[in-house]
């Protein structure tokens, strides 16, 4: 049954929102009490929603599709955390479906000989992580880099992270959706079950269906991390180091190869203080060559480990893989994290940011695939010149195999 409705109240004109009667539910109202429906983390667009409708399950989510499907203009947006940028979790004068109102859903499962885990879809990946290792000491194979988002919300964008280049995005590992598709039925689908549906729901942005659950393959979990910051003067070393690594076969290079352009000056938010990894760290500006521009470049590096691997093998796996690397001497950050603290390691970037107002400011976000032909170009054109100053934000930049 659905927990409960809030709605808009449009001056004094009640007559134009709906009732339980002409929405097909159950459920309680409570007015004016809707301003979370209203707003993303991108903070450029503002849309009020006629309803925020809480489901508690799936057929919860059918009977509001359901609903709108029999009026002329009302529209649904599923929200998962509100991390949207420009305004696709909300609804002007519809229905705003908060899915992280879903009953708690979490399954271990062993299906020919592989483990999954059945979640729900208004889940957080944050959540996932935690019960997976606490419990299990199994993970997914692929993240994004903040977890704070839900589960039917990466897997209808894509879900890329530094684990992309070996398994593929998070819509490349998943086994099976359900699925409440526009008419407000609940379908079950997969690679080989109504697959149209699948397919076209993994990324599709929430324009074929509302994700209400998912099934995620996990694997063993390492216990800790070796987490290594290294920078850059010059693109070209840059990128031929990070290809380098992409290729490595599995067991032979990192676990998680990313990156980011950042500027080369003391500001907090863009510059050296955004590299180390520790607190006790600090970026030496004078390891820099004098032939280094306004941007700089670092590639972030993690190796996966057991409790049980000793030290020095550890250390000798890191160097054989950094010895071949041309990054700037002296430059090189490292620190040793359990796993899951590598993991919700942008959690501290989130209350930091919570903390100073930037979190609430507006987030302009683009997210681009460029050819390799055309990233050096892109280099001095767009980082060197138009970004020269930096965006008041993250600028990530990482190879990815056009085969994941």
């Amino acid at each position: 049954m659905i927990a409960y409705l809030e709605h808009f109240v449009h001056g004094n004109d009640t007559e134009s929102m709906p009732n339980d009667d002409v929405l097909g539910v159950e459920g309680s109202f409570h007015f004016g009490a809707t301003a979370a429906g209203c707003k993303d983390f991108g903070g450029m667009k503002s849309a009020k929603p006629l309803a925020v409708i809480r489901p508690a399950d799936a057929a919860d989510v059918a009977r509001a599709v359901k609903a709108a499907a029999r009026t002329a203009n009302l529209t649904v947006a599923a929200r998962g955390n509100g991390h949207s940028i420009n305004g696709q979790a909300m609804a002007e004068n519809g229905l705003v479906l908060d899915m992280r109102a879903m009953e708690d859903r979490f399954t271990l499962l062993s299906i020919d000989g592989s483990l999954h885990v059945d979640v729900s879809g208004g889940a957080l990946w944050e959540e996932v992580l935690k019960r997976c290792v606490s419990e299990f000491r199994l993970a997914p194979r692929s993240w994004t880099d903040y977890l704070g988002l839900t589960v039917g919300g990466t897997l209808s964008n894509a879900g890329v992270s530094g684990q992309s280049f070996r398994y593929g995005p998070q819509t490349s590992n998943v086994t099976e959706l359900e699925v409440v598709t526009g008419k407000g039925e609940t379908i079950v689908c997969s690679e080989t079950q109504n697959s149209e549906l699948f397919f076209a729901t993994l990324g599709g942005l929430g324009q074929f269906g509302i994700i209400t659950r998912a099934r995620v393959p996990v694997q063993p979990a390492p216990d800790m991390v070796r987490w290594i910051r290294v920078v850059y003067s010059e693109f070209e070393d840059y990128t031929r180091d990070a290809e380098w690594l992409v290729t490595l076969r599995e067991g032979y290079g990192f676990d998680y190869v990313e990156g980011f352009v950042f500027v080369n000056s003391d500001d907090p938010c863009n510059g050296w203080p955004t590299v180390p990894t520790g607190p006790n760290q600090r970026f030496d500006p004078a390891r820099l060559p004098s032939t280094a521009g306004p941007v700089l470049y670092c590639l972030e590096l993690a190796l996966h480990y057991r409790n049980e691997d000793h030290p020095s093998a550890i250390n000798m796996e890191v160097d054989r893989l950094l010895g071949r690397l041309r990054f700037v001497e002296g430059l090189k950050f490292s620190l040793d994290v359990t796993y899951m603290e590598f993991l919700l390691r942008v959690n501290r970037v989130e209350e930091d940011a919570r903390a100073n107002g930037i979190w609430d400011a507006p987030h302009p976000w683009l997210n681009l695939f460029v050819s390799k032909s055309h990233i050096a170009e892109f280099d001095r054109e767009v980082f060197k010149k138009i970004l020269k100053h930096g965006v008041g934000g993250p600028i990530l930049v990482y190879p990815l195999l056009r085969s994941k």
